[in-house]
């Protein structure tokens, strides 16, 4: 209990700092790579306060001058800094529409580069996600959690399609990344923060302009198939996937 009243301590007020420091750089980037390594930054001193080590393979199978949409799956809230910190690229977020809306934090996240996609409804979201296409086809990542959410119990949960769709529109590879150990740091179910090791797998990019006129989910499927395999083995491990 001390170790996470530890960490929590340091995290608000590092979050606060980190988070001023980078809407005001974001003021002064076109780019938003300004802002991005300042979150590097934050990212990588919760995870040293936090005690969580963490270890990444596979960053030569992509080309950091490349736009790619990095799909990662969703263990717990210390993925976020975790892929910060050590997903050593530039990449931007999608967020909802609505957090652009709120003063001054919604202009940090325009300034950084973040990716609006409104869900108000069905034509507003195509428009958001022909917008977004259109903006990764110009150079920029982003990167996505295919579950939607946390998983609840440590296992990958299914996948949902708007990110594929997304992948399709822009012709942009997609790059698996699989996150291994993040859950019993901190589960969803709980607010304790344990020490732990980390482990961070980035398979080769999938090219989506192979996947036009095919199957609409076998791109879903492959690249699911690639996150399984480095998650339980490619035996699939405890737990089918």
């Amino acid at each position: 209990m001390l170790h996470t009243i530890i960490t929590i301590m340091y995290i608000i007020p590092a979050s606060a700092f980190f988070g001023t420091l980078s809407i005001v750089l974001s003021l002064f980037s076109k780019t938003g790579n300004a802002p991005h390594l300042s979150a590097r930054t934050w990212a990588r001193t919760i995870l040293a306060v936090a005690r969580v080590r963490v270890r990444i393979r596979g960053l030569s199978h992509i080309d950091p001058e490349r736009s790619y949409i990095y799909m990662a799956n969703h263990q717990s809230n210390f993925d976020i800094p975790v892929l910060l910190g050590y997903l050593k690229v530039q990449f931007r977020w999608l967020a909802k529409a609505e957090l652009f809306n709120i003063p001054i934090f919604g202009r940090g996240m325009k300034g950084c580069g973040y990716i609006s996609i409104d869900r108000s409804d069905r034509r507003s979201a195509l428009e958001s996600i022909r917008k977004a296409a259109e903006t990764i086809r110009n150079g920029t990542s982003v990167l996505i959690f295919p579950e939607g959410t946390r998983s609840p119990d440590g296992h990958i949960q299914p996948f949902k399609k708007g990110g594929f769709f997304l992948a399709r529109k822009a012709g942009v590879p997609i790059v698996p990344v699989i996150i291994k150990g993040t859950w019993p740091i901190m589960p969803r179910s709980g607010l304790k923060i344990s020490p732990g090791d980390v482990t961070v797998e980035v398979r080769p990019p999938i090219e989506t302009t192979s996947y036009r006129g095919k199957n609409k989910d076998k791109l879903m499927e492959d690249v699911r198939r690639a996150i399984c395999e480095g998650f339980y083995g490619t035996t699939g491990g405890s737990r089918p996937c």
